[in-house]
């Protein structure tokens, strides 16, 4: 019943773009099963109908409806819905997850080691938590409700899930002092200064680990070498410019770092099964692509 209810608010409010009134709130409707490349935030996303397959790395991580997705840190993944028609949509609800949302729960909650080795998890969901997520969702049609119960709902999704069976997982997020809190401080660096070279050893001074330990802890958070994320970060920005029409094929490689034209189209291809000129002719002909949460 609940889980039906959610479907209907977000097939009723869902739209091109994901965001909402609600802040942190995230809607999304989509009716095709092409892949498609991303890169995602720390999120809970709870799946409302259809399902999912996302690859991170050599990881495969599925959920459905009636579970939910935890991605701790901003990782590039692929990812397609299974089964999504223009009859049967997947729906599906993303709640960002912020560390200064989480922080103070902690103290509520007794310390809990966590026992995944990646920083996305999947669970059942249980009515406690489609409870809360679809009086979060009522909200939509009650704004003038928003500021004051959002935040109060919100605590409740969080704290559901930190007594979950991944609260280990999502406990990294609010601390500060968390290996996953010094990888990430190194992915928004990788994030925000993509085109630069990078030195591994720089990185690993950033987050206060040695570059042997940095090197271990990036790749069991992102399942990627720092070298390899860079790569996957550069070619997501360039397909983006390239969609949008920002500039020639090489103009927009060297944009994103690539010094080399040949070696630009090579991963490219590598990574999208096309080379850079078609792949990006081929997504401005199709609709514009639906919103889509990982």
């Amino acid at each position: 019943m609940l889980l039906a209810e959610i479907r209907d608010l977000i097939a009723a409010h869902a739209h091109a773009d994901l965001r909402t009134r609600v802040p942190g709130l995230l809607l999304s409707k989509v009716d095709s099963a092409e892949p498609h490349h991303s890169l995602t935030e720390p999120l809970l996303v709870v799946m409302a109908q259809g399902g999912k397959r996302l690859l991170l790395g050599e990881q495969v991580h599925e959920y459905t409806a009636g579970q939910y997705l935890l991605v701790t840190t901003d990782l590039p993944v692929t990812g397609h819905f299974v089964g999504a028609s223009p009859r049967t949509p997947a729906l599906g609800m993303g709640l960002a997850l912020r560390p200064a949302a989480i922080a103070p729960l902690l103290l509520e909650t007794p310390p809990t080691r966590s026992r995944d080795t990646s920083p996305i998890a999947i669970g059942d969901a249980g009515a406690d938590l489609l409870d809360a997520t679809a009086r979060l969702l009522r909200l939509l049609d009650h704004p003038a409700d928003a500021p004051v119960l959002a935040p109060l709902i919100e605590r409740e999704i969080l704290w559901r899930l930190l007594t979950g069976p991944h609260g280990g997982l999502l406990r990294q997020i609010g601390l500060a002092d968390s290996s996953l809190s010094h990888v990430s401080r190194a992915i928004r660096w990788i994030r925000g200064n993509y085109a630069e070279p990078m030195r591994v050893d720089e990185l690993a001074r950033l987050t206060g680990m040695s570059p042997s330990a940095f090197h271990r802890h990036f790749r069991a958070v992102t399942a990627m070498s720092p070298l390899q994320f860079q790569k996957r970060i550069r070619l997501q920005e360039a397909r983006s410019l390239l969609v949008a029409g920002a500039g020639d094929i090489a103009g927009v490689g060297h944009l994103v770092g690539y010094d080399s034209p040949s070696q630009f189209n090579r991963e490219y291809r590598r990574l999208f099964g096309a080379p850079p000129g078609q792949d990006a002719a081929r997504l401005r002909e199709a609709a514009a692509p639906a919103a889509q949460l990982p």
